[in-house]
């Protein structure tokens, strides 16, 4: 099951949709671009497993 999830840039404070992909697990990290400023955000996914909802961390790719 896929599903979409909205974050902030953790330069430009931009929102942006990333994909999730439960089948990945509760836990995920990876590394996306900004589809504004186009720098590497790493973010950090986390899924509920009773409710399935998303939370989403970014912090800066150094």
């Amino acid at each position: 099951m896929q599903s979409t999830a909205k974050y902030h840039c953790a330069y430009c404070g931009e929102p942006s949709t990333t994909f999730i992909d439960f089948s990945a697990g509760i836990q995920q990290s990876y590394v996306e671009d900004c589809q504004v400023c186009c720098q590497p955000n790493i973010l950090y996914v986390r899924i509920d497993e009773d409710t399935l909802d998303i939370e989403i961390d970014t912090e800066p790719e150094s």
